[in-house]
């Protein structure tokens, strides 16, 4: 039954609210609306009563009122496969923001578009924006018929092609930086002086040794860290990648690379003190590689161009194709790609050769020495 309340306002005049309140199913719903009359009100109140005694009603009431936050909250917390951290980091962002806080069904493509533009305002780079958009657009997909929460999907593949004829959005430029040798000296040598000293205070980060197996094995750096020794195939120069990233879930993408003789070398020099080959925290790693560039200032490398150079070399030297030329199923068979199309991003050749033939820093990580000058 309704309650009638009449509420005299600020200004004198006088409304009367119907207030709804029902228990169903274990399921609380409650709602109201002011009227100026009192007649009014309790016509609204019969009649929203008489649609909320229908089958499901209540459920699609209770549902009218999430809001987009909301909804990010149960596909975080409710998604059967796990979410990646970047998906996760780029929710939680979102909710942040003044469109989580709307309500599901009033969100339309003009406020996606607007979202966007107040994220470019803010300094991000129209690249990051079509990751967050990306990431929200999952949420928008399944909100409907996993929930009921009524985000409309078509808003924002509208959205979507709005912000790509304006340049809000937009694919990731293609890299195509290589470190040089003289880059890498400089770095590794950087990481060798420096060794001592950073071992002395606990920190056993071996970046003297992450770099080069990072070339040479074209392994990402979160990938690097996880690698086990438990997966390690010896006999065959081979090693699960677990969770390998990849264009749809990387949960559970478990994918066996082949490790060229010079990764695997690298790997039997490593102790086995525990289950992890590298058991380091991809952050640290990053973040090292970082503050070091900076220091020595060397611009415009990213730890993950190292796969890139790793990948470009493989080409280069023919790897895998009996010296007759480049083989593009045993190169992905060492950089996990499954595509010729994904593959070819990371491939930038700039000679024929090795230019690490006869590397003395490879030397040196297998006989535990710093390599000398020159």
């Amino acid at each position: 039954m309704a309650t009638i309340v009449r509420r005299t306002r600020a200004d004198g005049t006088v409304g009367y609210t119907a207030q709804i309140r029902i228990t169903r199913g274990g399921v609380k719903h409650t709602e109201a609306q002011t009227f100026e009359r009192e007649r009014a009100a309790k016509a609204w109140a019969a009649k929203r009563e008489e649609e909320l005694a229908k089958p499901g009603a209540i459920d699609r009431a209770a549902t009218s009122e999430l809001t987009l936050s909301q909804a990010i909250d149960r596909f975080t917390t409710e998604s059967v496969t796990e979410i990646g951290k970047t998906k996760r980091q780029v929710l939680t962002a979102i909710k942040k923001h003044a469109l989580a806080a709307k309500v599901a069904d009033r969100i339309t493509s003009v406020d996606i578009v607007a979202f966007a533009q107040e994220l470019i305002d803010g300094g991000r780079k129209p690249q990051t924006v079509a990751n967050y958009i990306s990431h929200l657009s999952a949420v928008f997909a399944i909100a409907g018929p996993a929930w009921g929460i009524a985000l409309n999907y078509q808003a924002i593949r509208d959205a979507q092609k709005v912000m790509k004829r304006l340049g809000t959005t937009k694919k990731s430029d293609q890299r195509d930086r290589r470190p040089t040798l003289a880059e890498l000296d400089t770095i590794l040598t950087h990481y060798t002086q420096r060794s001592l000293y950073t071992r002395r205070r606990g920190d056993a980060i071996p970046m003297e040794v992450v770099i080069p197996f990072a070339i040479y094995s074209t392994r990402r750096q979160d990938e690097i860290t996880r690698l086990a020794w438990a997966d390690l195939d010896e006999e065959h120069s081979r090693v699960l990648v677990r969770d390998m990233k990849n264009p749809g879930e990387k949960i559970g993408n478990d994918v066996w690379v082949d490790l060229p003789p010079e990764a695997l070398a690298i790997i039997q020099t490593q102790p086995r003190a525990g289950e992890r080959i590298f058991p380091f925290d991809p952050g640290s790693i990053s973040t090292k590689f970082t503050n070091a560039l900076k220091f020595l200032a060397i611009e415009d490398l990213h730890f993950h161009d190292l796969r890139h150079d790793g990948i470009s070399r493989l080409f280069e030297i023919g790897w895998g194709a009996d010296g007759k030329g480049t083989s593009i199923p045993h190169v992905a068979a060492v950089s996990g790609h499954r595509t010729w199309a994904s593959l070819k991003r990371y491939t930038h050749v700039r000679h024929h050769g090795d230019k690490y033939q006869g590397w003395r820093w490879l030397a040196a990580i297998s006989s535990g020495s710093k390599p000398t000058s020159g």
